[in-house]
């Protein structure tokens, strides 16, 4: 196996960890629905309320988005102007998916890590906590998704790169 094919496998293969390792924050949905339930019950059922809960299904709704954006670049599921891509060949819509990986995502995803180092060390310095009494004293914790989604979207980035490297150097050049 040549290092370029190597490199290509590596690649793929740190993607499917990375998408893996946010599979399980699926389940997030069916806790914030059952908090959400829990809230409204405690609200109007027995007067009271719960500013902790109310805010961990925002923390829970947090990791659920960031951590899911990955795995839309994984399955091929994120938004786009899918006029002309969807009736292209596969191999031009790899090109397409190529440069814009290249061009838009992985800058993008490079400039959001290095941009929000200072805004969560800041937040990590005072153990940035909720402004609410009674709030979920981890603000510094959801902030630190920032730096990890964008982690994880270049990671996610690479490994498609890879893919679509890998099918347009191994094509069937008739195509």
């Amino acid at each position: 196996m040549s290092l370029r094919d190597s490199l290509i496998e590596f690649f793929i293969r740190a993607g499917r960890l990375a998408v893996a390792a946010c599979q399980p924050i699926r389940w997030l949905t069916l806790a914030m629905v059952a908090l959400t339930l829990a809230i409204v019950l405690l609200r109007y059922a027995l007067g009271g309320g719960s500013v902790f809960i109310q805010e961990s299904i925002m923390y829970m709704h947090g990791v659920l988005f960031m951590l899911a954006i990955p795995m839309g670049i994984a399955d091929n599921s994120h938004v786009r102007v899918d006029i002309i891509y969807s009736k292209l060949s596969e191999k031009k819509r790899a090109i397409i998916d190529l440069l814009g990986h290249c061009l838009f995502l992985l800058p993008v995803a490079g400039f959001i890590f290095f941009i929000s180092f200072a805004y969560v060390e800041n937040s990590w310095r005072i153990t940035e906590g909720s402004s609410e009494v009674g709030g979920i004293p981890g603000v510094f914790l959801l902030k630190t998704l920032l730096p990890v989604t964008a982690a994880l979207i270049f990671l996610q980035g690479l490994a498609s790169i890879a893919a679509h490297a890998a099918l347009l150097l191994y094509a069937d050049p008739a195509e």
